[in-house]
Order: structure tokens, then sequence, then C-alpha cells
């Protein structure tokens, strides 16, 4: 782990030593916080910080693991990081360890946006492939891929070409072909979270995320739940908004579920996952620091500890410049980026427990060790699930989404 974070430690050195072209260096970013407190705090006093900022000072655990040497010379050849974390849970008489190994990636495109999309589309399978045998050799059993992997994140130029020629079919589609088969090979569950083409309906278009089986087979598909219309991300002229509900996959190595991105503001949107059994909720994302990084270390800490559940989220890396200018609805002038992919990808326990986030610059592969029976140990330390009132939210739900709702509000007579 150290030496991972040696390799790590330079945050002027350009993101693209490999792939020149793909987006602009980020020389002005800095690496991470975690970073910048270990270069800068003793060392009594960084593990203090980060305990309390962790939540590692009320007896919680979290590791740093060794990383198997395979790995760790595979992200070395490929110049992307890994971290490894385990979770702690305490030992039940009753119950074996449910001990599961997962993780997410975060990158930054490959080739530029104005390549020919089977070269961008190429490039970007090449990469995770190296992400997966890297995963694979670090012993994970479920491994999500960033929101649209397949892809630059070119949902807010407004155009329609060539872009949703990146769209493919969840089923039969490349990017599915090539996850099965990469699932077969390493025994791992992977979520790959696509632009989806629907031919059997009209080829209508969705934000999807396709859950592969260890044996090589499709489980299922989730489509993203809400679409933001904020500034630049502005996506409902690509997509609408999912219809396949909430549900949670049962795999081989635990029931996982999948909050695309955007869902991550809306908070029943994450209880949805929980009532259905999640015990990992994966947050695949694309989001800009100048919009919500300071949202980004608080809301998937905040929906593992409602809901019992652990999350893990990843968003992608760099400033991907596209050919044309494009306008937005915040009054900014035509620009052809976003802006900057914070990476920082993360993994929180349902204990409030985190591990230290990846890189706001480089691509790296984040993995967590943990025992599943830490979600049912939360529940039932902290019955918030039993002390939940139910029956009051569905009548409130009812009455607020009734034509005649009037809110519940006292009015001081004095006034």
């Amino acid at each position: 782990m150290l030496a991972s974070l040696r390799r790590a430690s330079s945050a002027s050195r350009p993101l693209l030593s490999r792939y020149a072209g793909a987006a602009a260096p980020m020389s002005t970013e800095f690496h991470s916080v975690e970073k910048i407190l270990e270069e800068h705090l003793p060392p009594t006093e960084h593990a203090q910080v980060l305990g309390a900022m962790y939540g590692l000072n009320q007896g919680k655990i979290v590791q740093e693991l060794e990383i198997p040497a395979k790995a760790t010379a595979l992200a070395e050849a490929g110049d992307f990081d890994v971290h490894l974390h385990k979770f702690g849970a305490a030992a039940e008489q009753r119950r074996d360890p449910r001990i599961v190994r997962f993780g997410v990636t975060q990158n930054a495109i490959v080739s530029p946006t104005d390549a020919p999309i089977d070269e961008q589309y190429q490039t970007l399978q090449d990469r995770h492939e190296e992400f997966v045998v890297a995963a694979a050799a670090a012993g994970t059993n479920v491994l999500c891929f960033q929101e649209a992997w397949t892809m630059p994140f070119a949902f807010c130029t407004r155009e329609k070409q060539p872009w949703l020629d990146f769209a493919e079919c969840a089923q039969t589609g490349r990017s599915t072909k090539w996850c099965q088969k990469m699932a077969k090979q390493h025994n791992m569950v992977i979520v790959s979270p696509i632009l989806e083409r629907d031919l059997e309906h009209g080829d209508t278009i969705w934000n999807t995320a396709v859950v592969i089986g260890n044996n090589g087979n499709v489980i299922g598909k989730h489509r993203k739940n809400h679409i933001p219309r904020v500034g630049d991300f502005n996506e409902s002229t690509y997509y609408m908004e999912g219809n396949t509900g909430w549900p949670v996959f049962e795999t081989a190595f635990g029931n996982v579920a999948i909050n695309i991105c955007y869902g991550r503001h809306h908070v029943l949107n994450w209880m949805g996952f929980g009532l259905n059994g999640a015990e990992i909720v994966f947050n695949p994302s694309a989001t800009v620091g100048a919009l919500s990084e300071p949202m980004w270390a608080i809301e998937a800490r905040n929906a593992a500890i409602a809901n019992s559940y652990f999350v893990a989220g990843n968003n992608r890396v760099g400033t991907e410049t596209f050919p044309n200018e494009f306008s937005s609805g915040n009054g900014k002038p035509a620009h052809k980026d976003f802006g900057h992919f914070y990476g920082s990808s993360y993994i929180a326990a349902p204990d409030a427990s985190r591990c230290k986030g990846l890189s706001r610059t480089r691509d790296g592969v984040v993995i967590a060790e943990a025992d599943l029976n830490l979600c049912r140990q939360v529940k039932d330390s902290w019955c918030l699930r039993m002390t939940a009132r139910y029956p009051d939210y569905a009548k409130l739900l009812a009455k607020y989404v009734a034509d005649d709702f009037t809110p519940q509000v006292i009015r001081d007579k004095g006034l």
C-alpha cells in the first residue's frame, strides 16, 4: 500500500502520461485530501485526523491490506493505483463470516473525443481489461465500472451524434459480451454501466447498469432512476428516468444493487434498494468538482449508515474536451468541457467507517474486503429499520402526491 501511495504522490504529473491527447493535463489539480494530510501532518496527528474523519476513533477498524505482488506489478505496468482495505465485523456464534472482496474503478477517457467511435470504445475496453486482471489478482469477487464506462460523458453537449452510436443492447452488446468473457475467466461479478439501446422498444435510450454473474451469465439490469437538470448536466434529452424500480441482484457474493450517479442525491432512492435487501450498493458516477465535490464524501456514507449496507462510489477522472462548444443552464459562456472529474472513489460501511479515497487525478481501483454480516450487526445495534415509521411515511407520501395536498404547517397565532 505504501508503494502504491508513493507511486501516486506526484500531484503535478499529468494524468495522461500514456494516452496523450485524450484530455487536458491536470497539473493544477491536487492528488487527494488524504495525500495532503499524510505529507503535512506528523504521523500521530495524521492518524488522529483520519480517525476523526473516517470514524475510526470510535473503535471501528479499517485496515490497509498489503496488495498481492501480481496486482501491484500489473498496476505499475498500467500506471494506475490499487488500494485494498479491510472492514471489520464481530465474530458471531451462529453465522459463519461472509467475506467478500468488492471494488470500483475510476479512469479518464483514453482516446480523444474526435477519434472514431470504435477506437474510443476499444481503447476503453483495453483499459478496463487491465483493471479487471489487476482486481482479480487482488482477489476481487465483485467489480463495478464507472458510469457510461464505454464512452466519454457526452450527455450534456446536446449533440445526439456521434454519441448515440455508443449505445448498445444490454443483453447482446459488445461490452456485455466482453464482460461475460471477463467475468467467467476471473470468477467475478461485473457491474457494467453503459448507454443502452432498447431494441425491443423503439430503440429507446437508457442509462443502464448490466449485472454479469461470475459464470458469465447476464443476471439482469437496472436503469437510472433520476436524471440531473443542473447546469451542464441536463441529460433528459438523451434518456428518460428508468422503469426498473429498485432491483437487488442476488449473486454468488452477496446481494448487490446500483444507484446510478444523480440518484445518490435522493434519499428515498437509497432506501428503495435497502428495503429490497441490498448488502452492497454501487454508485457509478460522473461528476465534476465545481458542482458536487463537497457532497461527494458525505452522501455515500450517509446512505450506508441510514440503510445498513455497504456503499462503493466511483467517479471518473480528467477533463473531457469535445469538438464543439455547448452552452449550459447556468449562464456560463459556451465551452467545450464540463470541468474536472475529480475521481476520489471510496467505499463506506454501515457502521459509519470508510476507507481512503482514490486520487483526484489518477486512474485506479479501490477494493474492500468485508464481512457482509456487518449489515445485520448494525441493524441490530442501531435499530434503524425497526424504529422507522414506514406506514406513516407511506401516508404522508400518499397525501403529498394528491392534487389537494396542503402542507401540515401550524402557524403561530401571535404573528
